[in-house]
């Protein structure tokens, strides 16, 4: 009786130049060496399973197996690579148009009053309540309330009057939520 050893010595001397002409036919001569490989590989470690009326298609059938994975693996890969692109994309045009936002607001905001820039920046920068910022003002919440509304729409003139007002979204004014 024949060794392990001899037993796949003898298996792949019969099948391997069958075996890589399957593969070669199905993913090209590149990939079909490593397609040979790991099927031989797989052989070896289930050499006790393999029938011996049916040796050939039992490779091909693991070679098939190996390039149906490998097909598998380049398609998630290639997709995931398309979605990565996606967003890197889409983040280059977020960058831009954020920093094209971010501009206008400050020239506009650069162009405003020291006591305007104050209440704007309070609650919107510095992260205040409204009656922490009243208090930084020494005023009551409900004059703050009024001198921030008013600030806000001289801010949203000044925008406007930069004539970057062509924003795809709604411009943002410091302390206050889109419309």
């Amino acid at each position: 009786m024949p060794t392990p050893h001899e037993r796949f010595t003898a298996l792949y001397n019969t099948y391997q130049a069958r075996v890589y002409g399957y593969a070669a036919s199905r993913a090209g001569h590149q990939l079909a060496e490593e397609v040979v490989s790991e099927t031989f590989l797989v052989a070896w470690r289930r050499l006790d399973g393999i029938p011996d009326h049916a040796q050939l298609p039992w490779l091909l059938r693991v070679a098939r197996n190996i390039l149906r994975d490998n097909f598998r693996r380049a398609a998630r890969r290639e997709a995931l690579e398309a979605e990565l692109r996606t967003w890197v994309e889409e983040a280059v045009a977020d960058v831009g148009e954020h920093a094209t936002e971010r501009v206008a607001v400050l020239r506009a905001l650069a162009g405003l009053s020291e006591a305007d820039k104050e209440l704007l920046t309070l609650t919107a920068w510095h992260g205040l309540s409204t009656v922490e910022a009243a208090k930084v003002l020494g005023c009551t919440k409900a004059v703050f309330f009024v001198r921030l509304h008013r600030a806000r729409r001289r801010l949203r003139s000044a925008i406007e009057a930069t004539g970057t007002g062509t924003f795809q979204k709604p411009v943002t004014v410091p302390g206050r939520k889109p419309r």
